[in-house]
């Protein structure tokens, strides 16, 4: 059951970014109805991966490095740069949907983004985004290439 969930948590954080990039795009096309939808698909998809990944880890189902000797190093330095992105993410992530909710709601609608009341927030949700859509993209480029290393040269750790 372990690598079915595991090949599921694959998907969702690969769909995930693809929802990423059209947030992206949408954004800077002005689209923001599009934008939202994208960027909350993101999100619910990032967070169904996270589920899906703690529970293939409480099942005890891990992968270690086993290939070639010269790549240890580069493995190690993409992985452990991928766990500290990715716990950062979190927060990065957390404090951009705030603002944009909270600038949503002191709008009322996505017409009226440029109201007043609102302009404080989307002004935070820009600033918190130029530094979380980065990281996102990382995290998930970099999970990716975990991924298909791993499925080449990786054990299945017993234990």
């Amino acid at each position: 059951m372990a690598p079915i969930i595991n090949q599921w948590a694959v998907i969702t954080i690969v769909l995930s970014g693809i929802a990423l990039l059209f947030g992206v795009a949408f954004i800077r096309r002005g689209n923001r109805e599009a934008h939202m939808r994208a960027m909350l698909a993101a999100s619910a998809l990032a967070t169904l991966f996270l589920v899906l990944y703690l529970t293939r880890l409480a099942m005890g189902y891990e992968k270690q490095y086993v290939g070639p000797e010269q790549w240890r190093t580069a493995y190690f330095v993409l992985l452990i740069s991928h766990i500290i992105l990715a716990a950062a993410n979190l927060p990065l992530a957390l404090g951009a949907l705030w603002n944009a909710w909270k600038g949503l709601r002191a709008a009322g609608n996505l017409a009226n983004i440029g109201a007043p009341a609102a302009r404080p927030y989307f002004a935070r949700h820009r600033a918190w985004v130029r530094w979380t859509v980065p990281v996102w993209l990382y995290v998930a480029v970099t999970g990716w290439i975990i991924y298909l290393v791993l499925g080449r040269y990786g054990a299945v750790m017993t234990g």
